[in-house]
């Protein structure tokens, strides 16, 4: 995929499938935020903040292509593996911010 393939796909999963998908079938995240917050946080493996600069929107588009590439992959095995991983992702992005994990 191009990089512009790519980003389209990202913003495909995170902002429409992905939530679509989890109102469907109840998972613990639905938010598309929230999705962007799990995955772009796995990608850079921390808080994506301390990553990339929050003040530059999209902070997806601030990903180097094998990042980008890393987080559509992620997205695309939440997409297939569901609520479980996604349960999993969150607690340790929810971790990284010194937060619980949901219930």
């Amino acid at each position: 995929m191009t990089r512009e393939q790519l980003l389209a796909r990202y913003r495909e999963l995170v902002l429409h499938e992905l939530p679509r998908r989890a109102r469907a079938d109840r998972w613990a995240v639905t938010a598309d935020h929230c999705f962007g917050r799990i995955v772009l946080d796995h990608t850079v493996g921390g808080r994506w903040y301390d990553a990339l600069d929050r003040r530059r929107s999209p902070a997806f588009a601030q990903l180097d292509d094998a990042q980008l590439t890393g987080a559509v992959a992620l997205a695309e095995r939440v997409l297939v593996e569901g609520d479980p991983l996604l349960r999993e992702l969150d607690a340790q992005s929810l971790a990284w911010r010194g937060r619980p994990p949901k219930r």
